[in-house]
């Protein structure tokens, strides 16, 4: 009799936000998979499709949380279900894709595989830089008073290619408002485990 495979497959994410210059964490958590969208777009990368598959951006948004009069925050529950899911209010996005040629800045902003021999799970690391001059129309200075600005992000998601033009939501993470201003620099690390679910060893 042939014998069938049980142990599966997990995949979890954490996110690390913070200014490499003053080495300042505003977030440091776990993010939530669509599983839907990421074990398509697993297979349409291992088929080698040209409809791609792969992570190609990363997307900001504030439309994650809403804040009332007395600074109470709340958060709303991340997006995993539906193959149209995406963030709540997307403002801006960054290729992160180091092969493509609209990636404007590849050695800043990239994703790559990271592997120990022997280990059952492999981590894709992606990597994305807010520069001082970037998004366009950002505030000078992170003194608002408010969170209903533009830049002032709440949610991020990692985004497939897709050669059609419908890109996936891969992940999706929500967290207390952090506000991209002129006057400082904000990096994104993204780190996504794909392991076995025999031993687990989280991110």
């Amino acid at each position: 009799m042939q014998s069938k495979d049980q142990t599966g497959i997990h995949i979890e994410g954490h996110i690390k936000i913070f200014d490499p210059t003053s080495k300042e964490v505003y977030i440091d958590k776990r993010n939530a998979i669509h599983y839907e969208n990421m074990s398509y777009a697993l297979a349409q990368s291992l088929s080698n499709s040209i409809n791609g598959g792969y992570i190609y951006q990363m997307s900001f948004g504030n439309g994650g949380t809403s804040v009332d009069p007395t600074g109470i925050i709340t958060y709303l529950t991340p997006n995993t279900s539906g193959t149209n899911a995406s963030l709540y209010n997307p403002t801006y996005s960054k290729v992160i894709d180091p092969n493509a040629a609209t990636n404007t800045d590849p050695t800043r902003n990239f994703t790559e595989v990271r592997h120990t021999t022997g280990y059952n799970y492999s981590d894709i690391f992606c990597t994305c830089l807010l520069d001082y001059g970037e998004p366009s129309g950002q505030a000078a200075y992170d003194t608002t008073n408010t969170g209903e600005q533009t830049f002032i992000f709440d949610e991020l998601g990692l985004v497939n290619y897709s050669a059609t033009g419908t890109n996936l939501l891969l992940t999706h993470v929500i967290f207390h408002p952090v506000q991209k201003s002129l006057n400082r620099l904000i990096q994104i690390d993204y780190t996504v485990r794909i392991q076995s679910l025999t031993g687990l060893v989280s991110v």
